[in-house]
């Protein structure tokens, strides 16, 4: 075992360790963006989903992405992945498997995020498995996994097509068929703002998230060669903090007042958007590409509620049009030097061919995600009985109807207390 063989693995292993981290990043995210009676459950949902996620992805998830006796759309070797090192290999194999199932986790993360605040437990838990299992690795494979996308040279080097879009996809189908929140909209069709409970918890969260993306992108190198993680982080950065001042300015100037949320969704957006090219394109495109993230994600934002569709984290715009651009933008910035899987961008004489490459992917990725996520939870709905709680479950939150107990006790003991009173 040589050097390079364990730094590699090492590295792999911290990205993997930080995408993880992420997960407490999205607990303080979508706690803090909902309302107080839900957060115990949006927390405790975050946990057990990775958990299960976990099992499901050990079992077949990962074959289906990476396994070798491929079909159109699948690998069908490595179930039930034993850790077995494979000989030739310049890094450890089973920290690769942990660093992948840290990707999933983070799919399925945002694919829930549209069931926020009034999906039954009994969804998550079954919606989770079939996620993980028939549709996460589905994208996967055909782009990372030796499919057909990576045939034609699809270029998402750490996942704004794989992960935040499908994810997002996801939500929107899960959005779509619960319906509303109660209280969101009117009956003439405008829009309540139901306001989350901790924007510092949101602002946490972000933060972390941040930090975690650097594992997510710059891990996605897979080694420590030349130290070309260091540039990807930069590039990272650079596009993380033009959304958010581009989100922030642009609220600012709308409202005559800057949004303190659509700021940390800018920062959100800039590094979806990033995520497919942080490897392909100049530090001068990053910020152009965070810079449009960030506009795109505040008027984003507005489009999805007039539509009255009801996103309470924003999976929509943050994860799915932010990925779109994103996975589109390499398809204008990449260069001829670093572009190491598909061709240059439009800008830098590659002709249309690369970007119709990546509208194609996003096409069919998104479509297969949104499609089979409908399905399944439109099949959830009849078995069910439905797919969320009661309007008198709701109501009293979720924290007390799912799970007997509130997060913040003391707050709803002293309300009722003066209620009593």
């Amino acid at each position: 075992m040589d050097n390079l063989y364990f730094l590699n693995s090492t590295w792999i292993m911290l990205g993997a360790i930080l995408v993880i981290f992420m997960q407490a990043g999205f607990v303080l995210l979508e706690a803090g963006s909902t309302r107080m009676k839900n957060a115990g459950h949006i927390a405790g949902k975050t946990v057990f989903t990775f958990g299960l996620a976990s099992i499901v992805f050990w079992i077949v998830g990962y074959g289906f992405i990476f396994g070798e006796n491929a079909n159109f759309f699948v690998g069908l070797s490595d179930f039930f992945y034993s850790g077995t090192e494979l000989e030739g290999s310049s890094y450890s194999t089973a920290a690769f498997f942990v660093f992948q199932l840290a990707f999933a986790g983070i799919a399925l993360t945002i694919a829930t995020g549209g069931f926020a605040e009034r999906a039954k437990l009994s969804v998550y838990l079954i919606f989770s498995v079939i996620f993980t299992a028939l549709i996460y690795p589905v994208v996967a494979h055909w782009i990372w996994g030796g499919g057909w996308l990576a045939e034609h040279g699809k270029q998402d080097f750490a996942g704004s097509t794989v992960v935040h879009l499908t994810g997002a996809m996801a939500a929107l189908a899960a959005t779509i068929l619960l319906k509303p929140r109660i209280g969101k909209f009117n009956k003439d069709g405008t829009a309540n703002q139901l306001h989350g409970h901790n924007q510092v918890y949101t602002a946490l969260g972000v933060f972390i998230l941040w930090i975690g993306w650097f594992g997510f992108n710059a891990g996605s190198t897979l080694g420590v060669e030349e130290a070309f993680f260091g540039y990807v982080a930069l590039n990272t950065n650079l596009a993380a903090a033009a959304g958010a001042i581009s989100a922030l300015l642009v609220s600012w100037v709308v409202f005559g007042k800057s949004d303190v949320p659509t700021m940390l969704n800018g920062a959100l957006a800039g590094l979806v958007a990033i995520t497919a090219s942080c490897a392909f394109v100049d530090t001068w495109a990053a910020v152009i590409i965070g810079l449009i993230a960030g506009v795109l994600v505040f008027y984003s934002m507005r489009f999805f509620e007039r539509m009255n569709i009801d996103d309470p984290i924003f999976a929509l715009s943050v994860h799915g049009l932010a990925g779109v651009w994103g996975t589109l933008s390499t398809g204008l910035f990449a260069t001829p030097e670093l572009a190491t899987v598909g061709l240059p961008g439009l800008f830098y004489g590659g002709g249309w061919t690369q970007l119709g490459v990546q509208a194609m992917g996003v096409a069919v990725s998104g479509a297969y995600a949104f499609i089979v996520s409908f399905a399944a939870l439109y099949v959830l709905k009849k078995v069910l009985g439905g797919l969320r709680v009661t309007p008198e479950e709701e109501l009293i939150g979720l924290d007390m109807s799912e799970h007997g107990s509130y997060g913040y006790p003391e707050a709803f003991e002293l309300k009722e207390h003066k209620v009593a009173k």
